[in-house]
């Protein structure tokens, strides 16, 4: 079997759409408020400042890259594209957020705890273990590959 086979193996369920197109929805917009300052956000500049404070610089390339990460990721996510590689990038995502931001909080969301990214980490993991599943360009690919 080779490697792009193993990346794009999946089983042949539905159940993954149910999983990846709200996180995709999610992940994409959370980048999309760090990268464009959409829905929100803001942009690359002013959460680069916030990454600096926090200790996380340079701020700008970690926003850049956290925000790459979640907007690109969760588009690939929708698309059931590179679903494995791109869960192991935004699970690693949400670790760091996870542990630089929100851990001590404490786990409830409104004290800026860590249970929403704790809750895209388990998906993300959750998708990483069992691919894209069968309506995602991962299964299509495999299927020509073939």
């Amino acid at each position: 079997m080779s490697l792009i086979t193993k990346v794009l193996a999946t089983n042949n369920s539905f159940s993954q759409l149910a999983l990846r197109l709200p996180l995709g929805i999610i992940f994409a917009a959370h980048g999309a408020q760090k990268l464009f300052g959409w829905f929100g956000g803001y942009g690359l500049q002013g959460t680069g400042q916030w990454m600096d404070s926090i200790g996380l610089g340079p701020g700008v390339l970690m926003a850049a890259l956290a925000g790459s990460a979640e907007f690109f990721g969760g588009l690939f996510l929708i698309l059931g594209l590179l679903t494995r590689p791109t869960a192991l990038v935004l699970a690693f995502t949400m670790v760091v957020a996870i542990f630089s931001v929100h851990i001590s909080n404490g786990l409830f969301m409104s004290n800026n705890g860590y249970e929403f990214g704790l809750a895209l980490l388990a998906g993300a993991v959750s998708l990483l273990i069992s691919g894209g599943g069968r309506i995602s360009a991962d299964s299509l690919i495999a299927q020509r590959v073939q």
